[in-house]
């Protein structure tokens, strides 16, 4: 009698799913087994019933071992796959750069008026209109520096005028108490020279004739008594 193919999908009798739980599972062991035995292979089976019992085969020395072997090599590979990839990235990045910065060079070249002839006219058009835009933009840029300098030397301009009238009233504090004594120390010398010239008085002066050759006794003409 030919067997039937079996259709996959749960069994929803639990004593038939129980029953083709257990031929299975010992089936799959079974093959588990044959398979290192046969092919010299490092085999380690786990599988759990639906009420949660272990069931288990390894072919090495215990389950533990070829677990610790899996997370071992899972891990190594994981690692490689991460590194290859960012390699992978890497290399992909380093050429878009590479592409980018080729176009920079060739944007800049063509600014500056040069390699301008494979251009074609709407090339060229392009160009004018994004370099007249740039020298707008450097203008406005200019304009707007040159005011904020022009701004600061004003109030630079402000600051020391300030200074200079504040240092102008200074001095005349500092003058002011200096002028009042040295006036009346000039009144005074004026004073005391006054008085120390003797006053002479139109009776107390005496005047001489002398008549005669010089060297010869002079001849008063002074009256006597």
């Amino acid at each position: 009698m030919v067997r039937g193919k079996t259709e996959m999908k749960r069994i929803e009798n639990a004593t038939s799913r129980q029953v083709t739980f257990s031929k299975r599972r010992n089936g799959l062991l079974k093959k588990a087994f044959e398979l290192s035995v046969l092919c010299d292979a490092e085999v380690a089976l786990v599988v759990f019933s639906p009420r949660g019992r272990l069931y288990e085969f390894a072919s090495a020395a215990s389950l533990e071992k070829s677990i610790d072997r899996y997370k071992a090599y899972t891990k190594d590979n994981a690692n490689n796959k991460t590194v290859q990839q960012d390699i992978q990235q890497i290399k992909a990045d380093t050429v878009s750069l590479a592409k980018k910065l080729e176009a920079l060079e060739d944007s800049k070249r063509k600014i500056l008026g040069e390699n301008l002839g494979g251009c074609s006219a709407e090339e060229l058009h392009s160009l004018e209109v994004k370099i007249e835009k740039s020298l707008r933009t450097i203008r406005g840029k200019k304009t707007q520096v040159l005011e904020q300098q022009i701004a600061k030397l004003k109030e630079k301009e402000k600051t020391l005028l300030k200074e200079n009238e504040d240092l102008r009233e200074k001095q005349g504090n500092l003058e002011a108490p200096l002028a009042v004594p040295a006036l009346m120390n000039g009144a005074a010398l004026l004073q005391l020279r006054d008085a120390a010239e003797p006053v002479k008085s139109d009776d107390d002066v005496e005047t001489e004739l002398y008549i005669g050759l010089p060297g010869r006794d002079r001849c008063s003409n002074r009256p006597s008594g």
